[in-house]
């Protein structure tokens, strides 16, 4: 699975250097160094994303832990007094 980010990224950037030639009416293929740029930029933005994304879940499991936690001594705690 690590290198479905990094595929999807490569290919984001080589469409998104296309695309631009194409905006601007020029040959797909220009400069063949910004496509390989482009491609680099957005595997490297992709991969980041999914470990944001992962450390994003983790992150939210604790807080919620932690909520259910207080929860618990809120009102079972009080009980017990």
């Amino acid at each position: 699975m690590p290198a479905t980010p990094t595929i999807i990224g490569a290919l984001l950037g080589l469409g998104t250097q296309m695309y631009s030639n194409a905006l601007r009416k020029l040959p797909y293929m220009r400069h063949p160094w910004e496509h390989v740029l482009g491609m680099g930029l957005g595997a490297v933005f992709v991969n980041q994303l999914v470990k944001w994304d992962d450390k994003l879940k983790q992150d939210l499991d604790k807080m919620l832990e932690r909520a259910k936690q207080a929860n618990e001594r809120r009102y079972f705690d009080d009980d017990e007094d």
